[in-house]
């Protein structure tokens, strides 16, 4: 996946970094070690519906906000939502849990991004298909590239 995302960076003329760090997996100890604020962090969150609907959500919120399952049910028009089992995230992304990229290469996997993510900071950072490697990119280029729906997510603010 790593390779993917900067081969993808790449030909998308995106403006972009990449950090090696200690492998770490939570949101707010990879910002200390990327030098980077909590709501920079893009945390990637895979999650399907509760009442066996078809497909996968890949919600995207501000590192330092919790995902409201409501108003990702509400987005992508199901009843209820939760997440996939570290098997199934690792079956749909080739990924752990934690070095989910913010990114879909999948048809029957929706990008959901919460506007704080991308509206707060001039850059998001995340793990890029690895805990050892974060990738900061520009937002507008994340956006630009992604395409993703933009939706409300977050249940707090911290």
């Amino acid at each position: 996946m790593f390779e993917i995302l900067l081969d993808l960076l790449q030909a998308q003329d995106a403006c972009f970094r990449v950090l090696e760090h200690p492998a770490e997996g939570r949101s707010d100890q990879v910002a200390l070690v990327r030098g980077t604020a909590p709501g920079q962090g893009a945390k990637a969150m895979l999650c399907k519906s509760r009442d066996g609907e078809a497909g996968l959500f890949l919600a995207v919120l501000p590192g330092n906000r919790r995902l409201d399952f409501k108003r990702l049910a509400q987005a992508v028009g199901v009843r209820r939502t939760t997440l996939v089992s570290p098997v199934e995230a690792m079956a749909a992304t080739g990924c752990v849990i934690g070095a989910i990229a913010p990114f879909s290469f999948q048809e029957d996997m929706r990008l959901v991004v919460d506007p704080a993510l991308v509206q707060q900071f001039p850059e998001i950072a995340f793990n890029a298909g690895r805990l050892d490697r974060s990738i900061v990119l520009d937002c507008d280029d994340y956006v630009r590239i992604a395409r993703p729906m933009l939706h409300p997510l977050s249940a707090d603010l911290q």
